[in-house]
Order: structure tokens, then C-alpha cells, then sequence
């Protein structure tokens, strides 16, 4: 009677896993949340023909969207281990409408920029939330298999937000893209509002400041999180050195090819990626070290496919498959095995490993285009490679080192 009572009383339980339609809604809310963080880079110029900006102001856009991705990071993320997660992911859709709301009807240029770093922070924040919700609801033997799906979904939305968007502002214009995912966001309210299942209360109670100071111990402390966020961050540069100057080459001379046909590479990508999904049941066999082996080996092999650009496209494509297969695989790997433990502290361990990512993706976004201004397409594919290799060495030179510590 009193533990019936104390439920009554609103405190939370912990379900005996996610079914398998459950999983798949999760995989799909990750996918129309982390679009709405890419929709707006191939309308850079349309938006910049309605406000009457440069083309030079108007890269205040994706400035501000990965300022609110920054801050989501920091700031809200790590929430999921102070309040209810459930309730915070309906929390986030409701201000997400709003924020794109802000952006179709806003008036003037500083409003969507407004608008758009809340895009950012709040798809950003839904986004690792739901990563960090299935894995705390996964119980430890399916919790690879379980975020390798929902990641699975991320990525698809990754990969194809820059087609969708494209797409509906050829039709009715750029806005129109943020009015269908706002649409999509109520829906999702209104769906998760019921379906999702209350997840287990925070093991104690934390202040806000003590949340957000946790984060730099956690990065001190646990060892899969930093041998495992290093190699994220190698990844995700390697990552961004090609992918952030595969438009260069492809619409120039002899390729000359559309902004569209450029974005249908990143579709190719989604072989590869959806073939990594499966990546998560090698960490719950305890075969996550053996399966990095093979991702990164991956990685490194694709950049001679890639290296033949200007010879064949379709090496191109196979590259760009290997590459993604790799990277992804790498990265669900690398979320199994730091979520394996310590589930009162899941938010806080996404929200510190994909710091790792972004800090790899801005830098490799930086060198690759620096690079290619010097020495052309064989010397962003040198660099991709000597990255990929970095990252397999560093891998050889702390498996031992893992294998020793605490938190294997």
C-alpha cells in the first residue's frame, strides 16, 4: 500500500525496457528534431534575397544556429538528469514551435537571427534528449541496440534536412520548410505527451550549479569518456574535412554540377549510415573494441575511393559510403559504450561527448577549407586520411589503457 501510495504521490518508476514501436517514434522524433539544425544552409540565399543582406551577413545564420546548438550543449541538456525527462522533452516542443513560429512570421533580420539560435538550442536539446531518454528506459543488455536506432534516426534527418529544405522552397519558398516542421513538432507533442512512458527519478537532487559543475568531473573522471570523446573528435573533423569541401570541387569545372545534385551525395551517405545502426549490438555483445577496429579501418580505406573525384564518380559514392559507414558506426560505438553505466548521469554524458563532436567538426570545417585553398582536392583527402589515421593509433594506444581502467 505505501509503495502504492508513493506512486500515486507522482514518483517516477523505471519500465522494463522500450518496445520495439516505441523505438521506432523515438528514431523518428530524432530525425525531424535534428533537421530543423540544418534546414536553413541551403536557403542561405534566399534569405538573403528577402532581408537584403550580403552573402556575406547572411552566414550570421548558421553562426547563430550553432551558438544555440553551444548553449544547448552546456545549458540544457544536462537537465534530463535533474527533472523529468519526459516533461522536459514536451517542455522543448512547445518552445521549439514557438521559435519557429518566430521564423516564418519574423519581420525583420535580428528576429530570425533570434529565432534561429533558439532552433538551434532547442532542436539541439531534443535531440541528445531523446538519445539520453532511450538509453536510461534501455535496460543494460539492449541499451547499444536501442541508441544505435535512435541515432540511426538522427542521422537520416541529418542527411536529409538539406534535400527537404531544398526541395520545399523551390516549391513555396524558404519559409515553408520551418511551417511543415512546425506542424511536425505539435505532432510530436501531442504523440510523446502520451505515449512515452515515465522514466525513473534522478538517483538525488542537484542544484542547477552543481549540475553544470559535474560535467567537468565527469569529463576528469570517466575514461571511456574521454578515450571515447577524443576519438569522436577526430572522427567528426575527419568527418567535416569532406564533407565541408565536397561542394567546392563538384561545382566547379568539369563537374559544374547544381547545389541540389551536390546535396543528393549526402543521400548516398544514408547507405552506409543505416548499415551502422546495427553497430550498437556489437557493444551490448561486448564486442565494441573489435567493432571500432573494423569502423576505423573503414574510414581509413575510403579516402582512396574519394582521392578519385576528378576520375570516377562512382568511387566517389562508394568512399562516401565507406566513409559514413565507418564514422557512424564509430559513433554509435561511442554513445553505447559511455551510456553503458551510470544512468543518473546520461544527459550530462551526452551533453559532455558531443562537445567532443562539435570541437571536431569546427576544426575540421576550418583546416579542410584552408587546405583546399592550397593544395586542391588531393590535399583535403591527405588530410582526411592523416586524421582517420591519428584516430586508429589513438585507438591501438589506449585500447590496453581502456581495457585496465574502471570504466571499460
Amino acid at each position: 500500500m505505501a509503495a502504492a501510495g508513493s506512486l500515486r504521490a507522482g514518483q517516477l518508476f523505471a519500465p522494463p525496457g522500450i518496445s520495439r514501436p516505441m523505438l521506432l517514434l523515438l528514431a523518428a522524433c530524432g530525425t525531424m528534431s535534428v533537421a530543423n539544425v540544418y534546414y536553413a544552409q541551403p536557403l542561405l540565399d534566399s534569405i538573403a534575397d528577402e532581408f537584403a543582406i550580403s552573402h556575406a551577413a547572411v552566414g550570421g545564420v548558421i553562426t547563430s544556429i550553432h551558438i544555440g546548438c553551444a548553449l544547448a550543449l552546456l545549458l540544457v541538456v544536462p537537465l534530463g538528469d535533474l527533472v523529468n525527462r519526459k516533461r522536459l522533452i514536451c517542455a522543448q516542443l512547445v518552445l521549439l514551435t514557438g521559435a519557429l513560429a518566430l521564423v516564418i512570421w519574423s519581420p525583420s533580420w535580428i528576429l530570425m537571427l533570434i529565432g534561429m539560435a533558439a532552433i538551434g538550442l532547442l532542436g539541439t536539446a531534443m535531440t541528445q534528449g531523446l538519445i539520453a531518454y532511450s538509453a536510461n528506459m534501455a535496460p543494460e543488455s539492449e541499451r547499444g541496440r536501442v541508441v544505435g536506432t535512435v541515432q540511426s534516426g538522427v542521422v537520416i534527418g541529418l542527411l536529409s534536412a538539406r534535400s527537404l529544405a531544398g526541395f520545399s522552397a523551390d516549391v513555396s519558398g524558404w519559409r515553408a520548410v520551418y511551417v511543415i516542421s512546425a506542424a511536425l513538432s505539435l505532432l510530436m507533442l501531442v504523440v510523446l505527451s502520451r505515449a512515452l512512458p515515465t522514466p525513473r527519478a534522478p538517483a538525488r537532487k542537484l542544484r542547477y550549479s552543481e549540475l553544470l559543475g559535474s560535467m567537468l568531473q565527469l569529463i576528469q573522471s570517466e575514461r571511456t569518456l574521454q578515450v571515447r570523446g577524443v576519438l569522436c573528435l577526430l572522427m567528426f573533423a575527419a568527418f567535416s574535412v569532406f564533407w565541408s569541401t565536397l561542394v567546392l570541387p563538384l561545382s566547379a569545372a568539369p563537374h559544374s554540377m547544381s547545389h541540389t545534385t551536390i546535396g543528393a551525395f549526402g543521400l548516398i551517405g544514408l547507405v552506409g549510415a543505416l548499415a551502422a545502426a546495427g553497430a550498437g549490438r556489437w557493444a551490448d555483445r561486448g564486442l565494441g573494441q573489435p567493432a571500432t577496429c573494423i569502423a576505423l579501418l573503414c574510414m581509413l580505406l575510403s579516402w582512396a575511393p574519394i582521392a578519385l573525384l576528378h576520375h570516377s564518380l562512382l568511387a566517389l559514392m562508394l568512399g562516401i559510403i565507406l566513409l559514413d559507414l565507418g564514422g557512424q558506426a564509430i559513433h554509435v560505438l561511442n554513445q553505447s559504450m559511455i551510456l553503458n553505466n551510470k544512468p543518473e548521469t546520461h544527459s550530462r554524458l551526452v551533453a559532455c561527448y558531443m562537445l567532443f563532436y562539435a570541437a571536431g567538426s569546427g576544426l575540421g570545417a576550418i583546416a579542410s577549407t584552408f587546405v583546399f585553398s592550397r593544395a586542391g582536392w588531393l590535399g583535403v583527402c591527405a588530410l582526411g586520411f592523416s586524421i582517420s589515421s591519428v584516430a586508429f593509433v589513438f585507438w591501438l594506444v589506449t585500447r590496453k589503457w581502456m581495457c585496465r581502467g574502471q570504466n571499460p
